[in-house]
């Protein structure tokens, strides 16, 4: 027996001398859940069943075809190079019989369902909210969350979104995740701080120590942004203590556009400020470091085809975010 994964799995072959039988449909339904969600605990959510009963289900699958079909991963599971293909074998037929059997309603009969869509505060409020709202207006459901990747992406597999905008590519092959959007960022400050700078030319001829006296206004202790402006573009260490931490960044911006300091924020967060002249770009250098945030899509979740709509819609307005 293999060690247990998070997910109670132990994957298993056939013994040599058990012959392979025909799959059990319900074994077969089992298989495809847990495979389009990544998870035995997702799928054991999505079929109503407990977490065990799963387990017990795909190890007696995995005896009948002989084959191990999933890969244990920190978080979830990953489907073997067989399953993909099994799953690609009975994905059709089971979702044809699924109909037939009144397991699933046809998509132009169904009832419309809630979208589950989660990502970054700021970005959902600032960026996605107000884009979706066309899609609202027409008829569209929608129940957004906020937080960090991490945990989103938990959640996700779980089956508690059907979206998620993470900050990073999410590891392993069993989430679907496409480039949404570049984030750069801006080394910003209000026009009275921005002149005890000496402007973007002292900023590149004398480097960081431009910013001497300055208060520095960031959105964690650690300083994770704007160290990495520092690594990015002055090629060396961050060694400050931040004046202000705040955990979001519109509390940052307003921090720093009150006067309160100097920060390093997303383009797109402070853009209206840096506009007015309510904000001044201390220094634009040539390579501006940016980070990409993707759109992550639970599998199964394309059985509710609003999912799609709102996927689509932020592909195309987020390539001018």
């Amino acid at each position: 027996m293999r060690n247990k994964n998070p997910d109670g799995f132990a994957g298993l072959g056939r013994p040599a001398d058990a012959p392979p039988g025909p799959a059990d449909l319900n074994l077969l339904r089992t298989f495809l859940a847990v495979h389009r969600s990544g998870s035995f605990t997702a799928a054991a959510r999505l079929l109503g069943l407990s977490q065990p009963t799963v387990t017990a289900q795909m190890r007696s699958l995995e005896r009948q075809v002989g084959r191990e079909l999933f890969e244990r991963q920190p978080r979830g599971v990953t489907p073997s190079p067989y399953a993909d293909e099994l799953a690609a074998r009975v994905v059709a037929p089971l979702d044809a019989l699924a109909e037939v059997t009144g397991d699933t309603v046809p998509a132009g009969d169904r009832p419309c369902d809630p979208v589950h869509l989660a990502g970054p505060a700021e970005l959902m409020c600032l960026r996605v909210l107000p884009a979706l709202a066309p899609l609202v207006a027409d008829g569209l459901l929608l129940r957004a969350a906020t937080g960090l990747t991490d945990p989103l992406l938990d959640e996700l597999r779980a089956g508690r979104h059907d979206l998620v905008i993470a900050t990073a590519r999410p590891r392993g092959r069993a989430l679907s995740a496409v480039p949404l959007m570049d984030e750069e960022f801006v080394l910003t400050a209000a026009p009275h701080w921005a002149a005890r700078t000496g402007g973007p030319e002292n900023v590149e001829a004398r480097g960081p120590g431009a910013l001497n006296g300055l208060p520095l206004v960031t959105y964690a202790e650690d300083l994770p942004i704007a160290r990495r402006y520092w690594r990015h573009v002055f090629g060396r260490r961050l060694d400050r203590r931040a004046a202000v931490t705040v955990p979001d960044l519109r509390g940052v911006l307003a921090a720093v556009v009150a006067g309160a300091g100097f920060s390093v924020l997303p383009r797109y967060l402070c853009a209206a400020e840096l506009a007015s002249g309510a904000l001044v770009e201390l220094y634009a250098p040539e390579d501006p470091p940016i980070n990409t945030a993707y759109l992550v899509q639970r599998p199964g979740s394309a059985a509710n085809p609003q999912v799609a709509r709102v996927r689509d819609l932020l592909a195309g307005v987020a390539r001018a975010w």
